[in-house]
């Protein structure tokens, strides 16, 4: 328990450190925001409505950096992320919530498909060294080293078009409303497969690499051969003794590509312009949109440090040693 303890201390820590400079990063970025909502009103706005801007988004030059900072925090404990720039006037929770579906369903189930078989296919390899898995060793190492834009670029590229069945950009058709019926369902499904696909490819192949060669580490060792010794069946041997060990490593890697899933494929969703997450930080960016940065931010940051948190969980139950450690 006092392990834990000291896990969630300094997660609590660590997450006062990432919102601090959350705040602080934007800040230093060139640019007005308000000038460049301004511009898009073409001179419609007076004085006063720009100084009440200025203040709505709490970028007043007349107060010191220290005061929008306790009032950041402050807005922060009321759940308040602010007004977005880039979507005025929404709020900056809305913006994210109707962003937030397609990144999780993106990256969520392609997370969850790449770890379950590339798991599967790295026992196999490191178990059965020799065979024709194995013998894929060259090519998951090559794959698992390109970064996914690069993937998607090549699958544009090759398989988006005119006349192709692959659509290159945006996540459904335009002219659809997005609506739980067949055809938006089936437009969504259509356009997600590139990216869904180069996110597959690369990250399955990491974990291919990484259950391999902890399978070949695992397999010298004396509790290994003492299983053989006392004529257990192959099939308990890998499953039950090998496997189980060979995971440990990588049900860390597991809980941090969770936490990843909210920002880790910015450059897919970029390459793609699929509405998620990653491409609504770029609209950001752009736009200089302070609060919409920070609200990204602050969802890519609790996710990691709960993921992060989960590992040390998973750790405990999984492996004696830390538990007797702890």
């Amino acid at each position: 328990m006092s392990y834990l303890l000291r896990r969630v201390g300094f997660y609590l820590f660590t997450a006062w450190a990432a919102l601090t400079l959350n705040f602080f990063i934007p800040r230093l970025i060139p640019g007005d925001p308000v000038k460049s909502l301004i511009s898009r009103y073409q001179g419609q706005l007076s004085t006063d409505a720009i100084n009440s801007l200025y203040v709505l988004f709490g970028i007043d030059t007349h107060d010191s950096l220290w005061d929008q900072y306790v009032d950041y925090w402050k807005q922060l404990l009321h759940g308040d992320l602010g007004l977005s720039f880039t979507a005025f006037p929404a709020p900056v929770s809305e913006v994210i919530l109707d962003a937030l579906p397609w990144t999780l369903a993106l990256v969520g189930i392609t997370t969850l498909v790449s770890f379950a078989l590339g798991t599967g296919l790295g026992v196999l390899a490191g178990w059965r060294r020799g065979s024709w898995v194995d013998g894929l060793l060259p090519a998951t190492t090559f794959l698992s080293s390109v970064p996914y834009f690069w993937l998607g670029l090549v699958a544009i590229a090759l398989l988006a078009g005119p006349g192709s069945f692959f659509p290159s950009s945006g996540g459904y058709e335009p002219g659809l409303v997005p609506a739980p019926d067949t055809i938006f369902l089936g437009s969504a499904v259509r356009h997600s497969l590139l990216p869904a696909a180069t996110i597959l490819v690369s990250s399955m192949s990491g974990w291919i690499l990484s259950m391999r060669n902890m399978m070949v580490t695992v397999a010298a060792e004396d509790y290994i051969t003492v299983a053989h010794a006392k004529g257990l069946p192959e099939r308990r041997v890998a499953l039950n003794y090998a496997a189980r060990n060979a995971l440990l490593p990588n049900v860390a890697g597991f809980a941090l590509s969770l936490g990843f899933i909210v920002g880790g494929t910015l450059l897919v969703e970029i390459v793609f312009s699929y509405p998620g997450l990653g491409f609504l930080l770029f609209r950001a960016v752009q736009a200089k949109d302070y609060p919409l940065m920070q609200g990204i931010f602050l969802v890519i940051t609790l996710s990691v440090l709960v993921a992060n948190l989960l590992a040390d969980v998973a750790y405990l139950a999984l492996d004696p040693r830390t538990r007797k450690e702890g």
